[in-house]
């Protein structure tokens, strides 16, 4: 089983999957904090709330999830810290040997881009509950799977 290193996030780290949505830099507001993504006229916005486990060091990762269609955000209303892993897609399938993971502090949130592949949320220490937006038309479309070869996250070593 191969063993991917988490390293903490930064926005250039993340960039080519998404946006980081922290603290306004001004305030009182930051409008337009992340890209709003939907190519589907008939898909409308989810706002749902989602518990995420911790993640469980003795069971490897063997899937990956794209929104082809919409960007997905998460945003941490009850939550220490979190996992996020995500792959470069390589003609319509994630770049298994490019998968990156890194920590979130549960202070901020996430805002992946359209046809990013990563992996379900994985809190570091507790359940966590985030508020989740995405749009979706009730269709498969709305999210690919797919498999990938077992990966283990090390919490030990940093990227």
């Amino acid at each position: 089983m191969h063993s991917i290193p988490v390293a903490d996030i930064t926005s250039e780290a993340f960039a080519p999957y998404g946006d980081l949505l922290a603290v306004p830099a001004t305030p009182p507001r930051q409008d337009r904090a992340g890209r709003m993504e939907n190519t589907r006229p008939d898909a409308v916005a989810n706002l749902a709330l989602v518990r995420s486990d911790p993640f469980d060091r003795l069971k490897p990762l063997c899937r990956l999830e794209r929104h082809p269609h919409s960007n997905q955000a998460f945003l941490p209303l009850s939550v220490e810290g979190y996992v996020v892993v995500v792959a470069p897609d390589r003609h319509g399938s994630p770049d298994e040997a490019r998968i990156q993971a890194f920590r979130v502090p549960g202070r901020v949130g996430i805002n992946y881009r359209a046809g990013a592949w990563h992996a379900h949320m994985m809190t570091l220490c507790a359940p966590g509950t985030f508020a989740m937006l995405v749009h979706e038309d009730g269709t498969a479309a709305d999210c690919d799977f797919a498999s990938i070869a077992p990966v283990s996250l090390d919490m030990e070593h940093d990227a």
